[in-house]
């Protein structure tokens, strides 16, 4: 599997470190991940922070339930998104294009 890295590495700040150790404490991670995927997770988590978590939930606030998402592309094209964007009859279309 290929990566490419945008992540910029920092190293672990002692209010990252804190984050670590108090919110991704009970957090488990896929056992396919290496070492070096779950320090990039958590410093998304670390810096993103907002994006995960809310003023009166906490990052995590399912507690005690674990929550497997499954990511499917085995049908990626499924046949309503092989379909024209805005069907029409050709003649139509071509107006729609232009004024898209």
């Amino acid at each position: 599997m290929k990566q490419i890295s945008v992540i910029k590495h920092e190293g672990t700040t002692p209010e990252r470190h804190l984050f670590l150790r108090e919110k991704l404490k009970e957090a488990e991670f896929n056992n396919e991940l290496t070492e070096e995927m779950k320090e990039k997770l958590s410093y998304l988590l670390h810096n993103y922070k907002s994006s995960f978590e809310a003023d009166k939930e906490p990052l995590g606030a399912i507690m005690g339930n674990k929550v497997n998402i499954t990511l499917n592309v085995d049908n990626l094209y499924l046949p309503l998104l092989r379909r024209p964007s805005y069907p029409a009859i050709p003649r139509a279309r071509q107006a729609v294009e232009v004024n898209i």
